[in-house]
């Protein structure tokens, strides 16, 4: 959104204080601070001393408006008490890159420096934006942590996966400024999905074949943790029904870790009838072996014939329902796409269908990047190829405005 769109932002006015830390993804806090001034927020840059070593605090100054507080002795700032000011100011907190050292540092409530001090006196909303290495990230320690500061009622924002500035690829990259300012309009505004509930299915199924085989798909559940993400970021109580992948849930989010379709089709059926909106984002299994041998199959025949069984249809039974939420279906194809897509629209009375292409170079099953083309009765709109954390946020938007449009349409004021 560009400056023509100030009176439209929820941050619109909005002080927001932004602290930066010692990490690479310090240069991506000062593309975060153009935008978030182009959503017309009010803002006050805190760096750490670690996080001037990557830019310079000239640099936020001049792209905040205001000067950039590094010292907690300062000796004219703290002569009235500048940190515990700065914290009274802040309507929200964002610190952004956040990195191991400064979790840990916030978790234990370390008070030592600026940016530790003004987080300990806010009151605030806090809000984090990891960024480290990605053992750093997977280790137990900061882990831990992590999960401490959640129980505070902290929020994260990421972080998400891909290849890293060490040339190692994982979880621990910053979101990008675009995201994190959509997930902060949704924290000052009531949120496109504000007071609705959300149930979504993300992740493959096992379909056990003998004691240690089993029927899968290539799905790594991160197009629907993505979306759970994102809902919940647009003010939803999402409800995340999993099969095993290899993702931590999005924060603030009821999980539910499931394994077969069987057990998937009794938490999806068992919690439907709470929500609102229904996103079928699962790759689930269509078969399952007839029959489970309870001792592992052994290599002695040169062939082997397996009898297959369909598996319950959840998105079927999600759509026959009455009343039945708005139900969004997904349709990975490896040809004609949109033939199949319409086809399943119709067939499942879906209210909407997102398709993507799967087999091919980009975008798909175990990948950070998608494209999706998303159909519903009356109209379609095609997403781009982006990180599945962007396009998840788009999709949520679109879901939302045609969520409302019906409920416009079936309850006219």
């Amino acid at each position: 959104m560009g400056a023509s769109g100030l009176s439209m932002s929820a941050l619109n006015g909005k002080h927001i204080l932004l602290g930066v830390t010692g990490g690479i993804a310090a240069y991506k806090a000062a593309e975060l601070t153009r935008q978030l001034k182009s959503r017309g927020a009010e803002m006050r840059v805190v760096m750490t001393e670690a996080a001037q070593a990557f830019v310079a605090p000239l640099t936020f100054q001049a792209l905040s408006g205001n000067p950039v507080a590094t010292h907690l002795l300062d000796p004219v700032e703290e002569s009235a008490m500048g940190h515990i000011a700065l914290a009274r100011w802040a309507e929200l907190v964002l610190i952004a890159p956040a990195t191991a050292d400064f979790i840990a540092r916030l978790r234990a409530g370390l008070a030592g420096d600026l940016l530790s001090a003004l987080c300990l006196a806010s009151e605030a909303p806090l809000i984090l934006a990891p960024a480290m290495n990605r053992a750093m990230w997977a280790n137990p320690a900061t882990q831990d942590n992590v999960r401490v500061l959640r129980e505070r009622g902290i929020r994260l924002l990421g972080p998400e996966e891909g290849e890293q500035a060490c040339g190692e690829t994982g979880p621990g990259r910053m979101l990008e400024p675009v995201e994190l300012c959509e997930a902060l309009e949704g924290s000052f505004g009531d949120g496109s999905l504000a007071g609705l509930s959300v149930l979504i299915t993300a992740g493959p199924t096992r379909e056990p074949l003998d004691a240690v085989r089993y029927l899968s798909n290539r799905s790594s559940g991160k197009m629907g943790y993505a979306l759970a993400r994102a809902a919940a970021d647009a003010g939803a109580r999402v409800t995340l029904i999993s099969g095993p992948v290899a993702l931590m849930p999005p924060p603030g989010v009821e999980f539910v870790a499931v394994e077969t379709a069987a057990e998937m089709h009794v938490a999806v059926l068992s919690r439907v009838h709470e929500s609102d909106i229904y996103i079928g984002a699962a790759a689930v299994a269509d078969y399952r072996p007839a029959e489970v041998a309870q001792a592992k199959i052994k290599k002695t025949a040169a062939s082997l014939n397996l009898e297959l069984t369909r598996t319950e249809d959840i998105l079927a039974a999600v759509a026959g329902l009455s009343p039945r939420p708005f139900t969004v279906g997904f349709a990975a194809e490896t040809d004609r796409l949109e033939d199949y897509a319409r086809g399943k629209l119709a067939a499942k009375n879906l209210d909407m269908i997102a398709a993507n292409w799967v087999g091919r170079p980009q975008g798909g099953f175990d990948r950070d990047e998608n494209s999706l083309h998303v159909f519903w009765p009356d109209g379609e709109r095609e997403l781009p190829l982006a990180d599945k954390s962007r396009i998840a946020i788009q999709l949520i938007e679109l879901i939302a405005e045609r969520f409302h449009a019906q409920d416009t349409t079936e309850n006219p004021r």
